[in-house]
């Protein structure tokens, strides 16, 4: 049997979405080059009731790289861009590719000591990041390489009169950046763009070898790791999201920026995926239900990409019949497993499809999806995209898994990293022979559909048994009261583990904890059945609004030690 038989998936796909593609080996900016040269008076993005075209978007994206490379940026050094979605991300992100250097994302939101981390891990030597942030990033500087940092402010592209009345709003919410001095080694955003040219000058950069992007990890497992990210990895998964989204024309549509272009799945799906198709983005700098809903009506975005918190805050707001959203036509929701009735619920309000995909940021990111446009099951995360292939592996003997056995997944395709930065040791724990080892358990159907039933580290063992946190979720969120819901394995003297859910309840809905309990038991076997409830505000997420069952497992573990040490 020929390795494409074993891919039985294949023959699922629809005619219009290639099994192979001929990827583009080139740098991953000259998207942004090809599309200004095709489309430049087309509007390239939308930020806050302020728009730039493509021709804008290049000339600015060069006269950033331009003024790196007087600052002497040489190839490869690595250029730290810590922003909200603006305009500013998008030109420092082209604008560092352009100059062979390296970029590394960095989450806005970070402490000073995650900072030091990931600029000290990295070797960061420039760095842009907000007027606000900027007292942060002076903190850590003389413990860095940082050499040269460009800060910026949101009212650099506000329109006229928000730009004027942006300092009073900044003030208003206790934000005070004050004046920061330019020096030979701080710029001011606004004086580089307007002293610099466009003229660049022009760097050998090898696709295939070449990084374009150090993407930290979540630190799910240990310390977040810098992963190594080429240029083709990047092209590739962008080339593949276009055949998947087969039916968005180029030149076309409009793409809402709700994910952060700092992770990993809002830079491919939205910024890299709209600039090559010539498309115009929303740019949206934080997450505001009421905001997102205005927009949507507003400027009428066909695509949405986003995770299941994004889609459930959006379902939960008060006001949302009161908003046009027929205008989305397609959503592939990542970062989380994605409830099925938050999948039902935003189809039928919006009219449009919302499919749930898969992928790490080891992979740029995406590596699953179902159909957006064809036959597709609720509750899975898919097919292999184009060129991928995918497998489930036995942890014990490392063999192939049969069908609908659960094993860990592993992936491997023209997405998959180059390793994680200065870690060989990690580099080979999760690379073997190609195979990218997720540390995601799941199985394959029958047919060639697959299901993560939870990642490795979270499983839940009690009482002797495997239970997988995700499947008592799905059970939770279908109860009429639950927003939110998160389940993890806390120590338990008789079991071993037990299992217990923290919960955020729709506003003015209540529920009992006998309530919740009649309800799981007629959903799940009886150790499934979550034995201790909490109900919360709020869920700690990360920046895309991924749900961190890390994070509360850890609180229980101090919690316990507490009650223990008294």
């Amino acid at each position: 049997m020929t390795k494409e038989e074993k891919k039985v998936w294949l023959d699922l796909y629809p005619e219009e979405i290639p099994a192979t593609i001929d990827y583009d080996e080139k740098p991953l900016h000259e998207f942004l080059i090809d599309t200004a040269s095709r489309y430049p008076e087309k509007k390239a993005l939308h930020f806050l009731g302020r728009e730039m075209t493509y021709r804008d978007l290049l000339e600015s994206s060069k006269k950033m790289a331009s003024f790196l490379q007087s600052l002497g940026l040489e190839k490869g050094e690595r250029v730290a861009i810590m922003l909200p979605n603006s305009p500013q991300s998008i030109i420092g992100y082209y604008g560092a590719l352009m100059t062979g250097a390296i970029v590394v994302q960095t989450n806005p939101l970070y402490t000073e000591r995650e900072l030091e981390y990931q600029l000290k891990d990295s070797g960061a030597t420039y760095m842009i990041c907000l007027d606000m942030l900027f007292p942060r990033v002076k903190t850590v500087k003389n413990q860095t390489d940082l050499q040269h940092v460009i800060v910026t402010s949101m009212k650099d592209y506000l329109p006229f009169p928000k730009n004027v009345l942006y300092p009073f709003v900044q003030k208003k919410q206790g934000q005070h950046p004050g004046k920061i001095e330019q020096t030979e080694n701080v710029h001011h955003w606004k004086q580089v763009l307007k002293q610099s040219g466009d003229g660049v000058k022009q760097v050998d950069i090898d696709p295939k070898e070449d990084l374009a992007l150090l993407q930290y990890t979540g630190g799910t497992t240990g310390f977040p790791k810098g992963v190594m990210l080429t240029h083709l990895n990047l092209v590739a998964n962008t080339q593949m999201s276009k055949a998947w989204l087969y039916k968005v024309k180029d030149g076309e549509g409009v793409t809402l920026g709700a994910l952060p272009f700092f992770h990993v799945y809002g830079m491919t799906s939205v910024m890299n995926f709209s600039v090559m198709m010539g498309q115009k983005m929303i740019l949206m700098p934080k997450f505001d239900p009421e905001e997102i809903l205005k927009m949507i009506e507003k400027e009428r975005p066909s695509l949405f990409p986003g995770a299941p918190t994004m889609y459930i805050g959006l379902l939960n707001h008060p006001k949302i019949k009161d908003y046009d959203l027929s205008s989305i036509e397609a959503c592939i929701s990542g970062s989380a497993p994605l409830p099925v009735e938050v999948q039902d619920q935003f189809e039928t309000i919006t009219g449009g499809k919302l499919v749930e995909g898969y992928g790490l940021t080891e992979s740029s990111p995406v590596t699953h999806a179902n159909f957006i446009w064809g036959d597709r099951v609720s509750g899975s995360i898919g097919v292999p995209w184009p060129d991928t292939d995918s497998k489930i592996f036995r942890t014990d003997t490392m063999e192939e898994a049969e069908v609908g056995e659960v094993g860990e997944i592993a992936v491997k395709g023209p997405q998959v990293m180059k390793g994680y930065w200065n870690r060989p040791e990690e580099t080979e724990k999760v690379l073997k022979d190609g195979w990218l080892f997720t540390g995601d358990m799941g199985y394959m159907d029958e047919r060639g559909y697959f299901y993560v039933v939870d990642r490795k580290k979270d499983m839940i063992i009690a009482g002797g048994y495997n239970i997988y946190p995700r499947e008592v979720e799905e059970v939770l969120y279908e109860h009429e009261a639950v927003q939110e819901a998160a389940v993890v394995g806390v120590p338990d003297p008789y079991r071993g583990e037990t299992v217990k859910a923290f919960l955020v309840l729709k506003e003015s809905k209540t529920v009992s904890e006998e309530e919740l309990d009649e309800f799981c038991r007629k959903h799940l076997a009886a150790y499934k059945v979550p034995r201790i409830y909490e109900f919360r505000d709020e869920l700690p997420k990360t920046a895309v609004g991924k749900i961190l069952r890390r994070k509360l497992a850890e609180e229980e573990k101090a919690n316990q030690s507490e009650e223990n040490a008294q």
